[in-house]
């Protein structure tokens, strides 16, 4: 063996007692100093990240893997790599820290003291009853969260929550943002109608190449990827009639007979007999929409407060 190699000979196999001393002689912010040396690629990086000298991470290292009994990392020419051992120690820091992060969230629930504000953003006409439900129960339960709703189309929710404008957003989305969290709420599906006013107003469903030369009402930023997809696939919406971004103007709109639109099934059911559908109900876009989050390590107290209860509720439809 080169003299320059250092052996790392393991513990005898652990036992209570091992466990219990152990946990008392531990530094526990060697494991904090551990993550950071292996997301930073390297102890140079980790100590330039921390602003320590490197050779007081490289003798935090040696301690860590000292007090565990066996080599965590291995360099090489791209950095430093953890070893099999060390891999397994990462998930548990990992681990930890989430169960840190949770603390103030778990203790604020039993001591029943939460408060503060919730910005939630959501598309127009949203029909959920899993979420209004969720809304109820937790309204009674923290009577001292605030919620302040907001109306915007898809892409702004989704803007809002990235941006850090909002804590939830409901929307639907077809690129998932990188450094959000989507919960599936609920599926939306758009039939195509037109109002009493239009001559089409009673007829049989048709095929949507019927529809090119019809005037449409567009809903703008409103309108998601799926069905602007589905609307160009059969050149339908090349002439406007009108344009609207709330959902319940679009609405009003082919209801006076200004040109037909899209519109949630949801939506149209809650018109009652002053639209009509005029596609077949097999070949009608649909499309998830979500519970719209940052990561949960930047979520507070009352945002995870409320996604538990929203997630509750769809697990009970499940169940």
């Amino acid at each position: 063996m080169p003299k320059s190699a250092k052996r790392i000979t393991r513990p005898v196999a652990a036992d209570s007692t091992n466990d219990h001393v152990f946990a008392q002689r531990i530094d526990w912010n060697l494991f904090k100093l551990y993550v950071e040396i292996i997301r930073s690629g390297g102890i140079g990086a980790a100590a330039r990240k921390l602003n320590r000298q490197q050779p007081s991470i490289s003798a935090a290292l040696k301690r860590l893997e000292d007090q565990i009994g066996t080599r965590l990392c291995t360099r090489s020419a791209t950095g430093i790599e953890p070893t099999a051992a060390g891999t397994a120690l990462l998930k548990i820091c990992e681990q930890m820290a989430l169960a840190a992060r949770d603390i103030p969230h778990e203790v604020a629930k039993v001591a029943g003291v939460v408060e503060g504000a919730i910005r939630l953003h959501m598309i127009s006409n949203l029909v959920s009853p899993a979420f209004e439900r969720a809304l109820v129960g937790f309204n009674a339960a923290y009577p001292g969260i605030e919620i302040k709703f907001d109306i915007a189309p898809h892409s702004a929710v989704i803007r809002a929550v990235s941006k850090g404008e909002a804590e939830i957003g409901l929307a639907g989305d077809t690129a998932p943002a990188a450094g959000l969290t989507y919960r599936p709420l609920m599926r939306e599906t758009q039939q195509l109608y037109c109002g009493p006013r239009h001559p089409r107003f009673g007829s049989a469903p048709g095929h949507p190449g019927d529809f090119i030369g019809d005037r449409f009402i567009l809903t703008g930023e409103d309108e998601t990827e799926q069905l602007r997809q589905f609307r160009r696939r059969f050149g339908l919406g090349r002439r406007v009639g009108g344009y609207a971004e709330n959902l319940h103007e679009v609405r009003r709109l082919i209801e006076l007979g200004l040109g037909i639109g899209f519109l949630p099934t949801v939506v149209a059911e809650a018109a009652g007999k002053s639209l009509w559908p005029l596609l077949p109900p097999e070949i009608l876009p649909s499309y998830h929409v979500y519970v719209i989050t940052r990561a949960e390590s930047d979520c507070s107290t009352p945002t995870l407060l409320l996604v538990e209860a929203i997630q509750a509720e769809l697990d009970k439809l499940e169940s």
